[in-house]
């Protein structure tokens, strides 16, 4: 398969971009002085944040796919790391249908290894940004069945679109156009949990150019809104399993949560 962007835009290099700045925090080398300078600044529990968020991906990811979802639209999904969505799931289900979305142009420099699918399966990959849901749908039909269940992963992704870009109503407009059965995975930094490192994270991202919106606990579960959560319901990204052995307890600052559509 081919990605869906005929003129790729080009990579600004003197500009942060979180995409990037994660793919530090990972301890990966797409990156360029400017991501690596924000991370740099960034307290270590930034470093265990994304560990979080990746680990918490790796199971749901595979639950989804015990359950026999086998298509998945990935928002967000940054730089290539290891393993990535369509290696969970295409190791259990390996007919299973992945596509990928980022606004990072340097993700698309990596799209062929995300269009490594299994041969029974596929992967995609469109360059668009969660702010133009309209426009990702209409391009995921093409290779997504709309009339069977998707799981839509949201991770990390909706702390950067601020209230003001009504990050609420972009996941309701996703989720709306989903059949039953298909899943909501988000995780969602936290403004309640550790608010002076919060507030210190979101200052550093400010300084780059990069606004952040952090939210309490009642306002990511309103991204579940109308949803069935599945146990243990929206909890702290490393207490999210089900049938995998439950992770080391650690403090995290990242809610993670899933939740079926009705």
């Amino acid at each position: 398969m081919t990605t869906d962007t005929p003129h790729p835009p080009r990579i600004d290099t003197s500009r942060a971009h979180p995409a990037r700045v994660y793919d530090w925090l990972l301890g990966g080398k797409d990156n360029y002085p400017v991501d690596e300078a924000v991370g740099e600044k960034l307290p270590p529990q930034a470093r265990d944040a994304a560990r979080q968020n990746r680990q918490f991906m790796h199971r749901a990811a595979a639950w989804l796919a015990g359950e026999g979802i086998d298509q998945f639209l990935d928002i967000g999904t940054g730089i290539p790391t290891e393993p990535n969505l369509h290696q969970i799931v295409q190791r259990m289900v390996p007919a299973a249908k992945v596509v990928y979305t980022d606004n990072d142009p340097i993700v698309l420099r990596h799209a062929e290894a995300l269009l490594i699918s299994h041969r029974e399966g596929a992967t995609d990959y469109i360059q668009a940004d969660v702010r133009e849901p309209a426009a990702i749908l209409r391009r995921a039909r093409a290779v997504l069945d709309f009339d069977r269940p998707v799981a839509l992963s949201l991770i990390a992704l909706m702390h950067f679109v601020p209230d003001e870009q009504d990050a609420h109503g972009i996941v309701r407009n996703l989720v709306t156009t989903l059949p039953s059965g298909s899943y909501l995975v988000l995780s969602h930094a936290a403004s309640d949990l550790h608010p002076e490192l919060a507030a210190q994270v979101t200052a550093e991202y400010a300084r780059a150019g990069i606004q952040l919106g952090f939210r309490t606990r009642p306002e990511v579960a309103r991204f579940f809104d109308g949803l069935e959560l599945v146990e243990p319901g929206l909890v702290t990204a490393p207490e999210w399993f089900r049938t995998t052995p439950a992770p080391e307890p650690e403090g995290s600052g990242i809610y993670a949560g899933v939740a079926r559509i009705p």
